[in-house]
């Protein structure tokens, strides 16, 4: 459905970050310096954190807008049309003089990955009023992949934040990010990046966030599940054994599936296990855009 066909003006679920044109290759292992290695295959297709979010939560069936930044060139067309087919809004998917962002991905035989990542048009996200006006109509703004600044600017204005600091976001550490933290609702964070934000193991970390005001602390454990830690307690769900192709998007796969249960108050479990299913559905094929749609999905 085009946004412009719509009855709200703004989504239920905004979110904003990184758009970009992936190019994934599948290797048999990783280049070494002076080195050359044979691409076994090539994928190109939308990526970019916020973007497999979006797709992800629109295909569970919620009004999702993206707000991003993109070029005036061919891969800024494609990110458009892929975003449209897909149901998700582009009212703020505003194209500016830049080169669309390009990732190149290299995946080797267990599914771990190389990443090397050209911004373009994301490193010239500038906050306008209408982005915050849109930010402030919607239910919850999921933001992930995006520069420090920008996500204390944007965090004030939400009436639910979801946050997904990655591992460069989460490098800053506490001190540094406590005031978006303070904001936070939810926070995404794998075991790796709660120790690069917190400086303790996962299970200390996510009590510290909780001590800081965290409502919600998500802990994704890769092949072992997911933790939930909150003030009541810890709810954990295991994940379904399935061989990792490629853990591209895995982690945006999984906010997608949670945020889309907690919107429609699914009690935490649920909302794990959601996750979880929609993560496993990720890795199992070659990219990061692999989420089925809600009525194809066996729940």
């Amino acid at each position: 459905m085009e946004f412009e066909n719509r009855i709200n003006p703004t989504p239920e679920v905004a979110v904003l970050g990184a758009c970009n044109i992936d190019f994934i290759m599948k290797v048999p292992r990783f280049c070494e310096a002076d080195d050359e290695v044979d691409v076994d295959k090539l994928k190109v297709s939308l990526g970019g954190s916020a973007s497999n979010f979006a797709v992800g939560i629109s295909r569970m069936g919620v009004d999702v807008g993206i707000m991003a930044r993109i070029g005036y060139d061919n891969f800024g067309n494609l990110a458009q049309e892929k975003f449209q087919k897909e149901g998700v809004r582009t009212e703020r998917l505003i194209k500016i003089p830049e080169s669309t962002g390009m990732a190149f991905i290299s995946v080797d035989k267990i599914g771990e990955r190389s990443i090397y990542a050209s911004m373009g048009a994301n490193a010239k996200f500038k906050v306008e009023n209408e982005d915050l006006e849109y930010i402030k109509g919607s239910k919850l703004l999921h933001v992930t992949g995006m520069y420090k600044e920008i996500v204390e600017e944007v965090a004030k204005k939400a009436n639910i934040l979801s946050i997904n600091p990655g591992t460069v976001l989460s490098s800053y550490g506490l001190d540094t990010l406590h005031k978006i933290i303070k904001r936070a609702h939810i926070i995404f964070l794998n075991k790796k990046e709660v120790t690069l934000l917190t400086g303790e193991d996962f299970k200390e970390g996510a009590k510290l966030l909780l001590d800081m005001g965290v409502p919600m602390v998500v802990v994704t454990c890769g092949k072992h599940g997911a933790n939930l830690y909150t003030s009541q307690g810890v709810v954990h769900s295991t994940t379904s054994k399935i061989e990792a192709l490629d853990t591209t998007g895995a982690g945006d796969a999984f906010a997608a599936g949670f945020i889309a249960s907690y919107i429609k108050n699914l009690d935490m479990k649920k909302c794990l296990e959601m996750g979880n299913k929609l993560a496993s559905h990720c890795v199992g094929k070659l990219g990061a855009i692999n989420v089925p749609k809600m009525d194809d999905l066996d729940i």
